[in-house]
């Protein structure tokens, strides 16, 4: 292998062994990207558990590979009881493994409805409406297939996804009629039956 060579390939090598860190942060309301280090949007307690997100947003992490192929998608909504997200765990090491498996991934910070508020309970679906319209809308300049573009949810987070799913008539603004059905659906642990058995009083009181 000559100089020249052995150059391409350590920086074929250092590309696949880099960490797959987060492009960007978008705020879903506003379409303003902000800065991952400088994120305050949200708060969170000393678990590291997000307790409130002030402004609802998305953390794009997009394959690392270059190719000229439109990629899949899909809306990562952790769970956390509609109480907590549990942000790091189920959203980001998510995305990651996603990333590097030639599917971009957008993990979604949705808002947590209030106990009692009435306004407030409709929040996370409104969020992750607005996240796969932006995603769909998008798809283009992201080198998105918009044809598969799906949603990921795990427990509180699984029935925010299914909700999405099979209630995707808009409850938001939606004046270019863009899609807000998901073109498939990864339930991990879902919340989903509101038996008094199988679920809590979370699901039951947030939409």
């Amino acid at each position: 292998m000559n100089h020249s060579g052995r150059i391409g390939f350590l920086l074929l090598l250092a590309s696949l062994l880099a960490p797959v860190k987060a492009q960007d942060i978008i705020e879903l309301n506003t379409g303003t990207i902000l800065d991952v280090e400088h994120d305050v949007t949200y708060s969170k307690n000393q678990h590291g558990l997000i307790t409130e997100v002030i402004s609802p947003s998305m953390e794009m992490y997009f394959p690392t590979t270059n190719n000229d192929d439109l990629c899949p998608a899909v809306i990562i909504c952790p769970g956390g009881g509609y109480s907590v997200i549990v942000y790091e765990g189920e959203g980001i090491s998510t995305a990651k493994e996603m990333a590097e498996n030639g599917i971009a991934a957008f993990v979604l910070k949705y808002r947590l409805p209030g106990s009692s508020a009435d306004d407030r309970k409709n929040l996370p679906l409104k969020d992750a409406q607005q996240a796969i319209k932006i995603v769909r809308e998008n798809a283009s300049k992201w080198n998105i297939n918009p044809e598969k573009i799906g949603v990921m949810g795990f427990s509180a987070g699984g029935h925010l996804a299914s909700t999405l799913a099979t209630h995707y008539r808009p409850i938001i603004d939606n004046p270019e009629n863009t899609s807000l059905r998901p073109d498939f659906q990864v339930l991990v642990y879902p919340v989903i039956s509101m038996q008094d058995s199988l679920t809590h009083q979370a699901p039951e009181t947030s939409f």
